[in-house]
């Protein structure tokens, strides 16, 4: 099987800012080249989309294609799971929205702390093994944000997850917070194979400083920057799927282009990886992968995810009193019922569904205190 998954969490739509408004004719031109080229692997799950993403796999690729020409993931939503007569009904709902009979593929969505009671107090992992005893699920793994003696702790429990869904791309693999390399090895102890997801960090390092991106293009000139970052990935022994979340036919296109002709990184590149990882360290400011898990919690409706986007652009370009970054947060200020920075009110319940542990109530007092100058209009 080719390592490259067809990720569904980030799909074409209509409306930037209504995650439901899927683009299903874009869709399924994109699951038609996929297949095309011989990838099979799609990935979906409960939330994506708001249930949309599992109606675009069935739309594209169930209704379209026979069953034995691909296989997919879904996954079970333990962080909105807090009894166990949710199970059964969220189970089946996934079953209809794909329209599918057994998943290939299922995990356990996000196993860690903020998600215990969905696993803890309700026996998440019992009821995924029976529904792969009565033959509804094939393969049974877990994702994770979690760091690594988390992980090593739920392997150790629970020795009947065959795979494990990772974190990991190079500019985290050894960061402190995310600890993907030290989850990787804990992956490797246990014996899991490994899937891989934001090899670009939710896009961030598809847009890296000139200086980095520099020394890639003096190595190869003909090597874009996302390609960079998938080879990492992909280049690691235990890595079996590497999950990209194209949002666009030519995003896909590019994706695979780059896993037809893929290479292995050899030791001169992984030192310019080294040398791509400090440029960037040294610029960036908020390390926010966009999953938007934030964004129920927040009781001023703050699209922190898009405020934060614009927040590390900024900093990265530092082009001075007026920036085009600077300017996209005046027009989207000035859309109807949009939260500013400003609007936080520090209750800290999204600082408990971060999986990057960012202390959004601090961060968004520099976010209003960056953008929300007399230059651009505002007032206090």
């Amino acid at each position: 099987m080719k390592k490259l998954a067809f990720g569904m969490m980030r799909l074409p739509k209509f409306d930037e800012n209504d995650d439901s408004t899927v683009d299903f004719e874009q869709v399924n031109e994109m699951a038609d080249l996929f297949l095309d080229k011989g990838f099979t692997f799609f990935d979906t799950a409960y939330p994506y989309h708001m249930g949309n993403s599992e109606i675009a796999f069935r739309k594209a690729v169930v209704e379209k294609y026979p069953r034995d020409s691909y296989v997919v993931a879904d996954k079970l939503p333990l962080f909105l799971i807090t009894s166990e007569d949710q199970l059964e009904p969220i189970f089946s709902e996934q079953l209809e929205r794909t329209g599918l009979d057994y998943f290939d593929y299922y995990l356990l969505h996000n196993v860690s702390g903020f998600s215990e009671q969905g696993f803890l107090n309700v026996d998440s992992f019992a009821f995924a093994n029976k529904k792969k005893q009565e033959g509804k699920i094939k393969h049974l793994g877990l994702s994770t944000h979690a760091n690594a003696e988390y992980l090593d702790n739920i392997l150790t429990i629970h020795p009947e997850m065959e795979f494990v869904l990772l974190q990991i791309n190079y500019l985290d693999w050894e960061n402190e917070g995310v600890e993907s390399r030290k989850c990787y090895e804990v992956a490797c102890k246990h014996n899991k194979p490994v899937l891989v997801m934001e090899p670009l960090k939710g896009g961030f390092l598809a847009d890296i400083p000139p200086e980095a991106e520099k020394l890639m293009k003096d190595y190869n000139p003909d090597a874009s920057v996302i390609s960079w970052a998938l080879r990492f990935v992909a280049s690691l022994d235990n890595v079996c799927m590497v999950l990209t979340g194209a949002s666009s036919l030519k995003q896909l296109e590019e994706n695979i282009d780059d896993f037809e002709n893929f290479t292995p990184l050899n030791d001169e590149e992984y030192e310019i990886l080294d040398k791509v990882r400090e440029i960037i360290n040294s610029n960036i400011t908020v390390e926010c992968t966009k999953c938007k898990y934030c964004l129920d919690a927040c009781p001023e409706e703050i699209n922190i995810p898009k405020l934060f986007d614009l927040y590390n652009n900024e900093k990265i370009q530092d082009l001075g009193d007026w920036t085009p970054v600077g300017n996209a947060y005046v027009n989207y200020s000035k859309l109807p019922g949009v939260g500013l920075a400003s609007d936080c009110s520090e209750c800290g319940a999204c600082v408990e569904e971060c999986p990057q542990h960012i202390d959004i109530p601090e961060v968004m007092k520099d976010v209003a205190k960056t953008f929300e100058t007399d230059y651009y209009g505002f007032v206090d």
